[in-house]
């Protein structure tokens, strides 16, 4: 790979999200209220500039992901909802339009884990099976085609998926069996498996190890850790985001450091961030908005973030990052032009900043150019960016704070 490519990876990038949503816009879709609770708008009914208070805030939900612009979770009872912008049917309804509050996805109360990015979806359900939806460009859904989807399609006949991660061009999962498998397009060698194939529409395993623990999807990058608690990246490396001290790329997944105490990694666009068990927090790759939350310039090799040990979980997201501390606090850092650090302001931040101060969030949360976390009582809030209703209030208003988001009982 030469640095040209490497180069343009981020316009490519840029240029992507930019025709996404010039093209959902351009198509006029219809904003919709969806499945609020009792005292909102009903089904077809418009609620635009009516703001949710925390008694509207129906939960308990137990998993959240945020796409560029849409956002999915799972409830307690199993339940699939989504919301947001729809173009390439990433909501998973069955439709194209755009939804500004929650709507329910099928009938099925059998999902458990859930994942999504700039216009694709994923989610493994309680029987072990695998499901995709959404834009499929480059084959990241898995199901042997490159036709978009706007409803969940079931990938392969396998029920021993256990998680998922699907990133703009490629999607990887893990298996009870410690499996790995990656899919979609490979042009930075991000699938593991080498340099071929180019493009792959089906899931390929990635090598023969059976102890991988978890992965994690960037624009053109993978991170895993495996049962040893090693941590394991692979793909571009244009700004260091592979941790290897390197600036080129990997085909193959190569060993992070030495270090065999990762609990948590999660890959945002180019950089990548990660939680050991001794409750530190470690961040590399690109920083121009200080998303590696210290030094200055990229970080080609992992930097510790300040020197707290109680650290919980990170989520990182396009060129923001928001982690949780161990006291229930939870915390922004990097990009916040739409408002998605939560600290009621639009300064971009270098350092982790609390979002305001609760103790009551907990390890699920997700980042873009929005983000939502859920507090204990199983509630979720939603903040940032919010062009195509993706933060679920029934309004395409940005919110630089937390507001909850209400779904039906």
């Amino acid at each position: 790979m030469n640095e040209h490519r490497e180069g343009r990876l981020r316009t490519r990038w840029r240029r992507a999200a930019r025709t996404a949503v010039a093209a959902a816009a351009a198509v006029g879709i219809t904003v919709l209220a969806i499945g609020l609770t009792a005292g909102a708008a009903t089904a077809g009914t418009s609620s635009a500039g009516r703001t949710p208070d925390a008694s509207l805030a129906a939960g308990p939900v137990s998993r959240v992901a945020a796409g560029n612009l849409h956002t999915c979770v799972i409830r307690t009872d199993d339940a699939l909802w989504c919301w947001g912008n729809n173009f390439y049917g990433q909501l998973g309804d069955g439709t194209t339009t755009e939804r500004t509050a929650p709507v329910r996805i099928g009938d099925a109360t059998t999902w458990a884990r859930i994942d999504a990015s700039i216009s694709t979806t994923c989610a493994v359900r309680t029987d072990g099976t695998l499901w995709c939806w959404g834009s499929n460009h480059n084959g990241q859904l898995g199901d042997g085609t490159t036709t978009k989807r706007s409803s969940p399609v079931r990938i392969g006949d396998g029920t021993t998926w256990a998680s998922v991660s699907t990133a703009a061009n490629h999607t990887c999962a893990v298996q009870t069996t410690g499996t790995l498998w990656c899919w979609g397009s490979n042009r930075h060698g991000q699938l593991g498996t080498g340099v071929t194939p180019y493009l792959a529409t089906a899931p390929l395993q990635v090598g023969t190890g059976t102890t991988w623990a978890s992965v994690t999807t960037g624009y053109a990058h993978t991170c895993a850790i495996r049962t040893d608690r090693t941590l394991w990246c692979w793909g571009s490396s244009s700004d260091g985001q592979l941790g290897l001290g390197i600036r080129d790329y990997r085909a193959t997944p190569t060993q992070v450091g030495t270090a065999t105490t990762w609990t948590g990694v999660t890959a945002g666009y180019v950089h990548t961030c990660a939680v050991r068990a001794d409750g530190t927090l470690w961040c590399w790759g690109e920083n121009g908005y200080g998303q590696v939350g210290g030094g200055v310039g990229f970080q080609t090799t992992p930097l510790q973030v300040g020197t707290a040990t109680t650290w919980a979980r990170v989520e990182t997201g396009v060129d923001s990052s928001c982690a949780t501390r161990t006291d229930g606090s939870l915390w922004c850092w990097g990009n916040n032009a739409s408002g998605q650090l939560g600290d009621g302001t639009t300064t971009h931040r270098s350092t982790p900043t609390q979002v305001g101060g609760a103790t009551t969030w907990t390890d699920s949360l997700a980042a873009s150019y929005h983000a939502c976390a859920m507090r204990t009582d199983g509630s979720l809030w939603c903040w940032g960016d919010n062009s195509f209703g993706q933060l679920g209030d029934g309004t395409t208003t940005p919110r630089p704070t937390p507001a909850p988001v209400a779904l039906a009982g």
